[in-house]
């Protein structure tokens, strides 16, 4: 592959990174989250949204928790414009949300975007113009003091329109598109002069959004980047910090968390990653990787398959089963070793409740986002004996004591190499039912054992041996004793090694004439027929 074309990060932009912070950092609390999926996600939908779609997104967003979100590109299309004036005269912004408009650098796009939130009690006007060497020359064909001019042009009608809105909170934000491909100090001399102009305060503050708008480096350049603007910034009290990763390289949310780490206060993204190209930063996995670590994300995926489902009806595409937390399979274990280790946790969380979450291969607690245990453990020719026992207890009751388990282990494994594909729980008990519950050689038509007085109990029953059918008796110490002596009468010696029983079934584990097996029994006399099933397996 011709690798020579390219060039790394650090030959197009230096970043006068010292005496970094944010390697020292700690994660604990939410950034302000700003979801963009109806506008930057929107614009790489292939089938864009119509009003219908973008009022149920709006509505997943706002009941999901989120303060901040950008409603559209006004200045773009007809639909975007409506949309955010269905917003407006239908009154569907609630008091605690703000709306935020996008708007490239032009007095007339400009307008149009001031038209469209007429009326709105508060909005966030976003301002943006690419602003990297390669855009510059490239693509816009200005140098420096044009981009800046052009900026400063723009910004000053901006204030112009909102100085007539004195019942609305209008404020202002700036990005310089292809920040983390932008010369340092461009950035600040732009940032900075916009602060200026808008006259920022504390109680008014500007935001200053710096895109990674096409990945180019590894996260830490990112968060030295980021670093580099929060500790520069003019006004930084006045200054709400933002960022816009992309996901090119891979690696947007680690881009964002170490750009949180770094000083930025906002991040702009789309739930479950949608976006041009590889995508926005994922804002679902930011939060919950926050959730994970027992910071509050101040938002709420406590139904996450439901915001899933609205999401994937309107971008009209799926998100993948392997998607971190809300994927069909992030919860699933189908390799043995796996479902031994989730198993066991389970089990020790059952009896600890009221310690903090800690199962194996489980960073989170399905039930926290409205998932339940059905899907954790499923079986196919990679799985073990421990998740067939799981799937069995979880599913039917038939809990397979931890010696019977490789047995029946073995025969799943045999049946799932043969198929080639996922067992269900209902095929599980079917095999369970083949290979432990079918009549043998020797078959019990009925039969019932009694204590006959304290310490001695009796068994009478009729046993088919041979197709011959007999009444047999037998005594011991307890009813499988005695049914063993009754069985030693019809010409069979039966050890029993090993013996369960639940609610649901009962266990044996015998030796007959040297070979050892299982076998398990249900209904009335489970114990015995449990004895009797494995007889018959020991002397197939």
């Amino acid at each position: 592959m011709p690798f020579h074309r390219y060039r790394p990060f650090q030959d197009r932009v230096h970043v006068p990174a010292t005496d970094r912070a944010w390697p020292s950092a700690r994660l604990d609390r939410a950034p302000l989250w700003a979801p963009v999926d109806l506008r930057d996600g929107n614009q790489a939908l292939a089938e864009p949204m119509d009003t219908a779609r973008k009022s149920r997104f709006f509505d997943l967003l706002v009941r999901t928790g989120f303060k901040e979100i950008e409603v559209g590109y006004p200045s773009a299309s007809r639909t975007d414009f409506d949309f955010v004036r269905q917003l407006v005269t239908g009154g569907a912004v609630p008091d605690d949300v703000t709306p935020v408009v996008f708007t490239p650098a032009r007095t007339d796009l400009i307008d149009r975007t001031f038209d469209a939130i007429a009326g709105l009690p508060r909005a966030v006007v976003h301002l943006y113009i690419a602003t990297s060497p390669v855009w510059r020359d490239v693509v816009l064909g200005r140098d420096r003091k044009q981009v800046w001019r052009t900026v400063r042009e723009a910004a000053e009608h901006m204030a112009r329109r909102a100085d007539p809105l004195k019942d609305s909170a209008v404020r202002f934000q700036f990005s310089p598109e292809t920040f983390n491909l932008t010369e340092p100090d461009f950035v600040l001399e732009l940032c900075d002069g916009l602060t200026k102009l808008w006259d920022a305060s504390p109680d008014r503050p500007v935001t200053h959004n710096l895109p990674a708008t096409v990945e180019i480096a590894t996260p830490n350049v990112y968060a030295d980047q980021v670093e580099y603007a929060h500790r520069h910034l003019a006004r930084r009290d006045s200054v709400i910090l933002s960022v816009h990763p992309h996901n090119d390289r891979g690696t947007g949310v680690a881009c964002a968390e170490l750009a949180v780490l770094a000083g930025a206060q906002r991040v702009e993204g789309c739930l479950f990653g949608n976006g041009e190209r590889t995508g926005n930063v994922d804002l679902v996995t930011l939060a919950m990787n926050l959730y994970a670590q027992g910071v509050d994300p101040m938002v709420d995926f406590g139904d996450i398959d439901a915001v899933r489902d609205t999401v994937e009806q309107c971008n009209r595409l799926p998100v993948h089963p392997r998607h971190p937390y809300a994927g069909d399979l992030v919860h699933t274990a189908f390799s043995g070793t796996h479902q031994d280790a989730i198993s066991k946790g389970l089990a020790h969380r059952e009896k600890h409740p009221d310690e903090p979450w800690q199962v194996p291969y489980l960073p989170i607690d399905p039930a926290d986002i409205g998932r339940t245990y059905e899907a954790v453990i499923r079986v196919n020719s990679q799985s073990g004996k421990g998740g067939a026992a799981y799937l069995l207890r979880t599913h039917h009751g038939i809990d397979l004591p931890p010696r019977m388990r490789p047995d029946f282990s073995r025969t799943v494994q045999e049946a799932t190499d043969t198929s080639g594909r996922e067992m269900s729980p209902k095929e599980l008990y079917e095999l369970f039912r083949a290979r432990y519950l079918t009549e043998g050689e020797v078959r019990l038509h009925d039969g019932t054992a009694y204590e006959e007085a304290p310490g001695v109990h009796r068994f009478v029953g009729t046993l088919e041996c041979d197709d011959r059918v007999g009444d047999h008796e037998g005594t011991g110490s307890g009813p499988l004793s005695a049914f063993v002596d009754a069985l030693a009468g019809a010409g069979y010696a039966v050890e029993v090694v090993d013996f369960a029983e639940d609610g649901s079934a009962a266990y044996a584990e015998c030796r007959v004439d040297g070979r050892t097996a299982w076998g398990a029994g249900v209904g009335p006399a489970a114990g015995v027929r449990a004895v009797l099933s494995a007889m018959n397996r020991a002397l197939r």
